[in-house]
Protein backbone atom coordinates (compact mmCIF):
# COMPACT_ATOMS: atom_id res chain seq x y z
CA UNK A 1 0.00 0.00 0.00
CA UNK A 2 2.78 2.64 0.56
CA UNK A 3 3.71 2.72 -3.20
CA UNK A 4 -0.05 3.21 -4.22
CA UNK A 5 -0.71 6.08 -1.22
CA UNK A 6 2.49 7.84 -2.47
CA UNK A 7 1.33 7.96 -6.02
CA UNK A 8 -1.62 8.92 -4.53
CA UNK A 9 0.15 11.71 -2.50
CA UNK A 10 1.72 12.62 -5.48
CA UNK A 11 -1.37 12.95 -7.69
CA UNK A 12 -2.95 14.99 -5.61
CA UNK A 13 -0.27 17.54 -4.11
CA UNK A 14 0.81 18.18 -8.50
CA UNK A 15 -2.77 18.48 -9.65
CA UNK A 16 -3.35 21.15 -6.53
CA UNK A 17 -0.53 22.79 -7.64
CA UNK A 18 -2.46 23.41 -10.68
CA UNK A 19 -5.21 24.76 -8.96
CA UNK A 20 -3.57 26.85 -6.94
CA UNK A 21 -1.95 28.69 -9.40
CA UNK A 22 -5.11 28.90 -11.90
CA UNK A 23 -7.41 30.19 -9.51
CA UNK A 24 -8.08 33.69 -10.73
CA UNK A 25 -7.13 33.04 -13.90
CA UNK A 26 -9.59 30.48 -15.91
CA UNK A 27 -9.49 30.20 -19.42
CA UNK A 28 -12.65 28.97 -20.52
CA UNK A 29 -15.66 27.76 -18.48
CA UNK A 30 -18.33 25.31 -20.01
CA UNK A 31 -21.41 23.74 -19.07
CA UNK A 32 -22.26 19.73 -18.79
CA UNK A 33 -26.11 20.80 -18.24
CA UNK A 34 -27.70 23.87 -17.68
CA UNK A 35 -26.22 24.94 -14.39
CA UNK A 36 -22.98 22.30 -13.49
CA UNK A 37 -19.91 24.24 -14.30
CA UNK A 38 -16.52 22.38 -15.92
CA UNK A 39 -13.48 24.57 -16.87
CA UNK A 40 -10.52 23.66 -18.91
CA UNK A 41 -8.54 23.68 -14.86
CA UNK A 42 -10.26 20.80 -14.20
CA UNK A 43 -9.58 19.34 -17.28
CA UNK A 44 -5.80 20.09 -16.71
CA UNK A 45 -6.18 19.22 -13.27
CA UNK A 46 -7.28 15.32 -14.32
CA UNK A 47 -4.69 14.90 -16.68
CA UNK A 48 -2.13 15.24 -14.00
CA UNK A 49 -3.50 13.14 -11.84
CA UNK A 50 -4.17 10.41 -14.49
CA UNK A 51 -0.99 10.38 -16.04
CA UNK A 52 0.74 10.25 -12.83
CA UNK A 53 -1.63 7.44 -11.49
CA UNK A 54 -1.51 5.27 -14.95
CA UNK A 55 1.78 5.56 -15.19
CA UNK A 56 2.38 3.86 -12.14
CA UNK A 57 -0.25 1.40 -12.25
CA UNK A 58 -1.48 1.14 -15.99
CA UNK A 59 -3.49 -2.14 -14.68
CA UNK A 60 -5.58 -0.26 -12.39
CA UNK A 61 -8.88 0.75 -13.73
CA UNK A 62 -10.38 4.38 -13.78
CA UNK A 63 -13.67 6.22 -12.66
CA UNK A 64 -12.53 10.11 -13.16
CA UNK A 65 -15.46 13.12 -13.48
CA UNK A 66 -14.47 14.24 -16.28
CA UNK A 67 -13.29 11.55 -18.76
CA UNK A 68 -15.48 8.89 -16.66
CA UNK A 69 -14.93 5.12 -16.79
CA UNK A 70 -11.63 2.88 -17.88
CA UNK A 71 -11.65 -0.34 -17.44
CA UNK A 72 -8.53 -2.41 -16.88
CA UNK A 73 -7.31 -5.92 -16.03
CA UNK A 74 -6.96 -5.78 -11.85
CA UNK A 75 -9.73 -5.98 -9.63
CA UNK A 76 -8.24 -2.19 -8.03
CA UNK A 77 -10.26 1.00 -9.73
CA UNK A 78 -8.91 5.06 -8.99
CA UNK A 79 -12.04 7.27 -8.47
CA UNK A 80 -10.98 10.90 -8.91
CA UNK A 81 -12.45 14.21 -8.43
CA UNK A 82 -9.97 16.55 -10.21
CA UNK A 83 -11.28 19.98 -8.66
CA UNK A 84 -13.76 19.30 -6.07
CA UNK A 85 -15.67 22.58 -5.56
CA UNK A 86 -15.73 23.89 -9.23
CA UNK A 87 -18.45 26.27 -8.61
CA UNK A 88 -16.47 27.54 -5.71
CA UNK A 89 -13.30 27.93 -7.97
CA UNK A 90 -14.64 29.70 -10.72
CA UNK A 91 -15.79 32.67 -8.61
CA UNK A 92 -12.01 32.57 -6.42
CA UNK A 93 -13.77 31.05 -3.48
CA UNK A 94 -10.65 29.22 -1.37
CA UNK A 95 -12.49 26.11 -0.71
CA UNK A 96 -12.23 23.17 -3.69
CA UNK A 97 -9.60 20.18 -3.25
CA UNK A 98 -8.65 17.02 -5.18
CA UNK A 99 -10.04 13.94 -4.52
CA UNK A 100 -8.60 10.45 -5.23
CA UNK A 101 -9.98 7.08 -3.65
CA UNK A 102 -8.71 3.84 -4.79
CA UNK A 103 -11.16 0.81 -4.49
CA UNK A 104 -9.85 -2.78 -4.30
CA UNK A 105 -12.85 -5.77 -5.60
CA UNK A 106 -15.37 -2.65 -4.91
CA UNK A 107 -14.28 -1.53 -1.31
CA UNK A 108 -12.60 1.29 -0.98
CA UNK A 109 -9.46 0.94 0.90
CA UNK A 110 -6.92 4.51 -0.17
CA UNK A 111 -8.59 7.96 0.38
CA UNK A 112 -6.67 10.84 0.02
CA UNK A 113 -8.02 14.89 -0.23
CA UNK A 114 -6.16 17.33 -0.58
CA UNK A 115 -6.94 21.05 0.04
CA UNK A 116 -4.39 23.25 -1.87
CA UNK A 117 -4.92 26.36 -0.53
CA UNK A 118 -5.03 25.60 2.98
CA UNK A 119 -2.08 22.48 1.93
CA UNK A 120 -4.15 19.86 4.33
CA UNK A 121 -3.39 16.46 2.80
CA UNK A 122 -6.23 14.04 4.32
CA UNK A 123 -5.91 10.75 3.83
CA UNK A 124 -6.43 7.05 5.10
CA UNK A 125 -6.02 3.81 4.74
CA UNK A 126 -7.96 0.88 5.28
CA UNK A 127 -7.56 -0.44 9.34
CA UNK A 128 -4.64 2.26 9.64
CA UNK A 129 -6.84 5.80 10.97
CA UNK A 130 -7.17 8.93 8.98
CA UNK A 131 -4.65 11.22 8.67
CA UNK A 132 -3.83 14.84 8.08
CA UNK A 133 -0.69 15.69 6.63
CA UNK A 134 1.22 13.86 9.72
CA UNK A 135 -0.60 13.88 12.49
CA UNK A 136 -4.09 11.28 13.28
CA UNK A 137 -7.21 12.75 13.29
CA UNK A 138 -10.12 11.82 14.89
CA UNK A 139 -13.68 13.37 15.03
CA UNK A 140 -15.43 15.40 17.89
CA UNK A 141 -16.92 14.27 21.27
CA UNK A 142 -19.66 16.62 20.95
CA UNK A 143 -22.86 14.01 21.30
CA UNK A 144 -26.29 16.25 20.79
CA UNK A 145 -27.21 17.95 17.69
CA UNK A 146 -28.18 21.08 19.39
CA UNK A 147 -24.50 21.76 20.05
CA UNK A 148 -23.41 20.57 16.88
CA UNK A 149 -22.33 22.32 13.80
CA UNK A 150 -23.04 20.62 10.12
CA UNK A 151 -22.62 21.22 6.44
CA UNK A 152 -24.88 19.84 3.53
CA UNK A 153 -24.78 20.65 -0.47
CA UNK A 154 -27.40 21.12 -2.77
CA UNK A 155 -27.00 19.60 -6.68
CA UNK A 156 -26.49 21.76 -8.95
CA UNK A 157 -30.36 21.29 -10.48
CA UNK A 158 -31.14 22.33 -7.37
CA UNK A 159 -33.67 25.72 -8.52
CA UNK A 160 -35.97 22.95 -10.48
CA UNK A 161 -35.39 19.47 -8.41
CA UNK A 162 -38.56 18.51 -6.33
CA UNK A 163 -36.21 16.81 -4.19
CA UNK A 164 -33.88 19.83 -3.34
CA UNK A 165 -32.87 19.39 0.28
CA UNK A 166 -34.09 23.03 1.35
CA UNK A 167 -36.52 21.58 3.78
CA UNK A 168 -33.73 19.29 5.28
CA UNK A 169 -31.34 21.86 5.71
CA UNK A 170 -33.87 24.22 7.16
CA UNK A 171 -35.04 22.24 9.81
CA UNK A 172 -31.12 21.26 11.15
CA UNK A 173 -30.30 24.53 11.13
CA UNK A 174 -33.02 25.47 13.88
CA UNK A 175 -32.10 22.75 15.48
CA UNK A 176 -28.43 23.23 15.57
CA UNK A 177 -25.58 25.31 16.01
CA UNK A 178 -26.00 25.75 12.28
CA UNK A 179 -25.17 24.18 8.93
CA UNK A 180 -22.80 25.31 6.33
CA UNK A 181 -22.76 24.63 2.51
CA UNK A 182 -19.73 25.38 1.36
CA UNK A 183 -19.81 23.25 -2.15
CA UNK A 184 -17.18 20.55 -1.56
CA UNK A 185 -18.79 17.55 -0.38
CA UNK A 186 -15.22 15.50 -0.18
CA UNK A 187 -13.65 18.36 2.12
CA UNK A 188 -16.88 18.42 4.46
CA UNK A 189 -16.28 14.78 4.72
CA UNK A 190 -12.85 15.39 5.87
CA UNK A 191 -14.05 18.49 8.14
CA UNK A 192 -16.11 15.90 9.74
CA UNK A 193 -13.33 13.68 10.18
CA UNK A 194 -11.17 16.09 11.73
CA UNK A 195 -13.80 17.67 14.07
CA UNK A 196 -14.31 20.67 12.70
CA UNK A 197 -17.74 19.05 11.94
CA UNK A 198 -19.76 16.89 13.56
CA UNK A 199 -22.00 16.08 10.52
CA UNK A 200 -22.62 16.10 6.75
CA UNK A 201 -25.36 15.22 4.61
CA UNK A 202 -25.86 15.53 0.64
CA UNK A 203 -27.98 14.16 -2.38
CA UNK A 204 -26.96 13.64 -5.80
CA UNK A 205 -23.56 12.98 -6.03
CA UNK A 206 -21.42 10.32 -7.59
CA UNK A 207 -19.16 8.25 -6.42
CA UNK A 208 -15.61 10.28 -6.98
CA UNK A 209 -16.90 12.98 -4.50
CA UNK A 210 -17.75 10.79 -1.71
CA UNK A 211 -14.80 7.68 -2.05
CA UNK A 212 -12.23 9.19 -0.48
CA UNK A 213 -13.85 11.04 2.02
CA UNK A 214 -15.85 8.52 3.57
CA UNK A 215 -13.09 6.25 4.17
CA UNK A 216 -11.45 9.28 5.86
CA UNK A 217 -14.95 9.59 8.06
CA UNK A 218 -14.70 5.78 8.58
CA UNK A 219 -11.31 5.58 10.00
CA UNK A 220 -11.71 8.76 11.98
CA UNK A 221 -14.11 7.34 13.98
CA UNK A 222 -17.37 8.46 12.65
CA UNK A 223 -20.29 7.07 11.14
CA UNK A 224 -21.26 7.05 7.19
CA UNK A 225 -24.67 5.80 5.98
CA UNK A 226 -27.24 6.56 3.75
CA UNK A 227 -29.83 8.88 4.98
CA UNK A 228 -31.73 6.49 6.18
CA UNK A 229 -29.53 5.04 8.83
CA UNK A 230 -28.80 1.84 6.19
CA UNK A 231 -25.81 0.89 4.77
CA UNK A 232 -24.17 3.90 2.76
CA UNK A 233 -23.97 2.78 -1.28
CA UNK A 234 -21.71 5.25 -2.76
CA UNK A 235 -23.99 4.69 -6.58
CA UNK A 236 -26.84 5.64 -5.01
CA UNK A 237 -25.46 9.78 -4.55
CA UNK A 238 -26.65 9.63 -0.88
CA UNK A 239 -24.91 10.18 2.13
CA UNK A 240 -25.02 10.81 5.66
CA UNK A 241 -22.09 10.96 8.11
CA UNK A 242 -21.41 12.68 11.69
CA UNK A 243 -19.28 11.80 14.51
CA UNK A 244 -21.35 8.83 15.33
CA UNK A 245 -22.87 10.47 18.38
CA UNK A 246 -25.50 12.80 16.60
CA UNK A 247 -26.21 10.23 13.99
CA UNK A 248 -29.48 8.48 15.06
CA UNK A 249 -30.57 11.88 16.07
CA UNK A 250 -30.31 13.37 12.57
CA UNK A 251 -31.60 9.83 10.76
CA UNK A 252 -35.26 10.51 13.07
CA UNK A 253 -35.27 14.18 11.73
CA UNK A 254 -34.31 13.21 7.70
CA UNK A 255 -36.48 10.56 7.71
CA UNK A 256 -39.12 13.04 8.95
CA UNK A 257 -38.77 15.35 5.95
CA UNK A 258 -39.25 13.35 2.71
CA UNK A 259 -39.91 14.34 -0.32
CA UNK A 260 -43.70 13.05 -1.53
CA UNK A 261 -42.29 11.57 -4.61
CA UNK A 262 -39.04 10.89 -3.33
CA UNK A 263 -36.82 7.53 -1.95
CA UNK A 264 -33.89 9.35 -1.77
CA UNK A 265 -33.87 8.68 2.46
CA UNK A 266 -33.87 5.10 1.78
CA UNK A 267 -31.21 4.83 -0.98
CA UNK A 268 -33.19 3.99 -3.86
CA UNK A 269 -32.73 7.25 -6.12
CA UNK A 270 -30.69 6.60 -8.47
CA UNK A 271 -29.74 10.17 -9.57
CA UNK A 272 -26.19 11.43 -9.41
CA UNK A 273 -24.30 14.53 -9.47
CA UNK A 274 -21.88 15.18 -11.79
Amino acid sequence: MDRTRETAFKAAREAGGLLRERVGHIKNIDYKGAYNIVTDVDRASERIVLDILKGEFPDFGVLAEESGAQTAGSGKRWLVDPLDGTTNFTHAYPFFCVSIGLESDGKVVLGVVYNPIAEELFWAEEGKGAWLNQEQIRVSHVDSLAASLLATGFAPDTRSAEDSNMAQFATVTELSHGVRRDGSAALDLCFVACGRLEGFWEMKLSPWDTAAGSLIVTEAGGRVTNLAGGAFDMSTGHILTTNGLIHDEIVSILTRIRSPKSDTLTGAAQSERD
